[in-house]
């Protein structure tokens, strides 16, 4: 199916994202302190990859 492609393909980007998310605010961090807003918007994104996730398996 084209939609099942296309919905991997975004949940592997959102991955990919998060973890480059995740290398730049423990840089920024390690450099220049912590920023809990930081953290907080790294926390959200994580959670909007596993719940794309979590969808994209279930169908």
């Amino acid at each position: 199916m084209p939609g099942s492609t296309n919905g991997s393909n975004s949940t592997k980007t959102m991955g990919a994202l998060t973890l480059g998310g995740l290398v730049v605010v423990t840089a920024y961090t390690v450099a220049l302190g912590s920023n809990g807003w930081l953290w907080f918007g790294w926390v959200v994104l994580g959670l909007v990859t596993l719940g794309m996730v979590v969808t994209t398996r279930s169908t």
